[in-house]
């Protein structure tokens, strides 16, 4: 969730007239607070081991013909709506 000052810049973007300190009260007031940073989650890292597919490219990278050698690379990203 938003802090004060996201949604106070959120609000005057859309027109309304709001200082930091009344959307700060306002959100106090409901209980409503922003969310600081991400929950570690403990054991993720432990457990068994992942499963490796067999290297059969043996490094090597030239290739003679297109299509013979597929590669990939997955890169997680972490957001606030959860890992991408």
């Amino acid at each position: 969730m938003y802090g004060y000052r996201k949604l106070t810049l959120d609000m005057r973007d859309l027109g309304e007239r709001c200082g930091k300190q009344r959307v700060a009260r306002l959100l106090k007031l409901e209980g409503l607070r922003s969310q600081t940073g991400y929950r570690r989650r403990p054991g993720v890292r432990g457990g068994k081991p992942a499963v490796v597919a067999p290297n059969h490219l043996q490094r090597r990278f030239s290739v003679t013909k297109p299509d013979q050698s597929w590669v990939t690379d997955i890169t997680y990203i972490r957001t606030h709506e959860g890992w991408l």
